[in-house]
């Protein structure tokens, strides 16, 4: 799943994690296989709880048929 075509994941960050969508933009400075969550943990503006948040996310999304 590329966040860069994941409009879902962009707003669960910003709604329910409160990130910047300043630190969302570091995602253009990455190849396209770079994954959207882990560089912002690697960057540090996430903690390893909020990133553990965001998979259980995109899982309960994914089972849900709701992701694309």
């Amino acid at each position: 799943m590329n966040a860069k075509h994941d409009p879902k994941l962009i707003d669960f960050l910003q709604q329910e994690l409160s990130i910047a969508p300043e630190a969302i933009a570091l995602r253009r400075h990455q190849p396209a296989s770079a994954q959207l969550p882990i560089m912002l943990w690697q960057y540090g503006l996430i903690t390893l709880q909020q990133l553990d948040k965001i998979f259980d996310w995109r899982e309960q999304v994914s089972s849900n048929g709701a992701g694309t």
